[in-house]
């Protein structure tokens, strides 16, 4: 163990003693009577995944434990990250989601169950973080878990809710800033404004609430990890939060009304043809339904974003839509998950994604967590061996060495929507900068682009100069395009272009200019909520670094016989496949 990870693990352990002391402190504290009013449920649950639940299969992030009729705490638990999802109690929504006598009694069984092994600040569920997360949905679902209950069990559930909210009031501070900081805040408001006698909590929460918005969200709706989904569950608890202090007849806070206003055209630019979010820098797509309800709720009316949204720029035309990762990575803190994507781009034809990156591996292990915020893992130019991006030396899973943008230019041309972007995330390394022009025909039905490869100055040419003569011959690179799982791709055309059928019917055609080689190589596909990676497939264009200058044009284009307008009905429930 390095010093640098032994002060952070000794610094972890020391704040998760404090919040044990913290949660049997708050045990002491008077239990509220009752409820203020009765409370709305907000929270949006997936009506499969309760099924699997009272079925007895859990799957927590990445792992599927099968154990029917087992209590949920009695399951082992294969990583801390499996743990969180438990003590968080979102798997409430999901129960709740299905409403049946069977899903009422394991959400009651399991919550006093909870109440019984960890009510006292035992396990890992005493974190600001997770006690506001698990607040919200204790609140939510308390018509669900209260139903024909005795006044013992009544009287421990309002227990222990109070005391969660003193932990709250005590600890909240001590949560990360950005999402889990939004989430303690939030959990305290919802709480103080729902229980009689904790009312005292809501004025200096809500003012916190409102500091954290001046301070995370920036000017142009984004956040500093500039993770979409991430952006999403930040915007969803300022609207929850919104809604429970205007419902209880409260002023809700100047900057925190501004936030709701900055981040909802933000999340509509980072939002594909297809409903669902870019996946970047840690995010996947979103749940079903989530983006469009937080929308929906903040009655922010739909404006045109201008420039960049959180470091991204869409190209938008006809039925396609594409993001492209045009920012440099995440420092410090906000980039624990940051990946090395710069200038990767994604496109979404309709309601079907095409060209994707691999996604985050975080739910399959640290291996696959790594590999997936690699270079190689995004639809974008990579050298062998070098991604634009690099960890620290250290140890450290940050990433250090960090490219940064050299140029960026976009707007309307008389072709289409345009982008020219360049970083220099080769330079140190190589001499060498990366530039990317991108073209989507005012139609969507072409899209054009361009990469290249150069040693900019005299100190580039040198520097690359210096990389062959110490035994490299050459410098080989790879053009990467990482199709969904649901896209069919062959070679066609004896070799020279690629074919991609989409299950709305579209069909795509992938061309280059000859200067590159061709082909389609394996990939995977990493989806949150899934067992394992899903095989796919990527074109890849290869080659070697020709001179101090290396160009190579490709196209992607619907096949002629493509309809312009197709009725795309067959979607099936991502839960539903294996």
């Amino acid at each position: 163990m390095t010093g640098v990870a032994r002060s952070a693990w000794w610094a972890e352990a020391w704040v998760q003693a404090m919040n044990r002391l913290a949660a049997r402190r708050a045990a002491k504290a008077p239990p509220a009577a009752g409820f203020i009013s009765q409370p709305e449920p907000r929270t949006i649950g997936l009506f499969a995944r309760g099924k699997q639940l009272v079925a007895g299969n859990f799957l927590f992030a990445g792992h599927l434990i099968e154990a029917p009729g087992q209590d949920i705490w009695d399951i082992p638990r294969p990583s801390p990250a499996f743990e969180a999802e438990l003590q968080g109690f979102a798997w409430l929504d999901d129960l709740a989601a299905v409403g049946d006598p069977a899903a009422r009694r394991r959400a009651q069984d399991w919550t006093f169950g909870w109440i019984d092994r960890h009510g006292r600040g035992q396990g890992g569920g005493w974190s600001p973080e997770l006690t506001g997360r698990r607040l919200i949905r204790w609140i939510n679902h308390a018509i669900l878990l209260l139903a024909a209950q005795d006044r013992d069990r009544a009287l421990a559930y309002y227990h222990s809710l109070s005391q969660q909210t003193a932990f709250l009031a005590a600890r909240w501070h001590t949560a990360i800033p950005g999402l889990p900081r939004f989430e303690a805040l939030t959990g305290l408001i919802y709480a103080g404004l729902a229980l009689i006698g904790m009312e005292d909590h809501v004025d200096p929460a809500a003012a916190a609430l409102a500091r954290e918005c001046d301070r995370e969200v920036d000017a142009g709706g984004g956040i500093p990890t500039r993770n979409p989904e991430e952006l999403l569950e930040v915007f969803t608890l300022l609207t929850w939060a919104a809604q429970a202090l205007s419902d209880a007849g409260r002023i809700v806070p100047a900057a925190h009304l501004a936030a709701i206003e900055r981040i909802a055209p933000t999340l509509r630019a980072l939002r594909h043809a297809d409903g669902g979010l870019a996946r970047f820098h840690g995010g996947g797509r979103g749940l079903e339904g989530r983006l469009d309800h937080a929308l929906a709720s903040s009655g922010v009316k739909p404006v045109a974003h201008p420039g960049l949204a959180m470091g991204f720029t869409r190209l938008s035309s006809g039925r396609t839509s594409i993001l492209v990762d045009t920012a440099d990575p995440p420092v410090g803190r906000a980039g624990a998950s940051a990946h090395a994507s710069t200038l990767a781009f994604e496109l979404t034809s309709g309601r079907r994604p095409m060209v994707v990156s691999c996604g985050t591996g975080a739910p399959f292990g640290a291996d696959w967590h790594r590999a997936s915020r690699a270079t190689q893992s995004h639809s974008t130019l990579c050298i062998d061996g070098f991604s634009s991006s690099r960890f620290a030396h250290d140890g450290r899973e940050v990433l250090e060495d960090r490219a940064t943008l050299t140029a960026l230019q976009s707007g309307q041309t008389e072709e289409g929507a345009h982008v020219l972007a360049g970083h220099d995330g080769w330079r140190k390394t190589h001499g060498l900068v990366h530039l990317r022009d991108l073209t989507l025909g005012r139609d969507g039905r072409h899209l054009a682009g361009t990469d290249a490869l150069l040693a900019e100055t005299t100190a580039d040419r040198d520097r690359l100069a210096a990389v062959l003569r110490r035994g490299r011959q050459s410098v080989g690179f790879a053009i990467r395009f990482h199709l969904h799982p649901d896209a069919d791709a062959e070679i066609d055309m004896g070799g020279t272009a690629v074919s991609v059928a989409l299950r709305s019917g579209e069909i795509w055609v992938f061309r280059h200019d000859g200067q590159a080689k061709l082909s389609l190589d394996p990939s995977v596909y990493l989806e949150k909520g899934r067992l394992m990676p899903r095989a796919t497939k990527q074109i890849v264009l290869s080659g070697i670094l020709q001179g101090f200058e290396t160009r190579i044009g490709w196209t992607l284009a619907k096949a002629q016989d493509t309809p312009l307008a197709i009725r795309d009905l067959d979607r099936e429930d991502p839960l539903s496949r294996p």
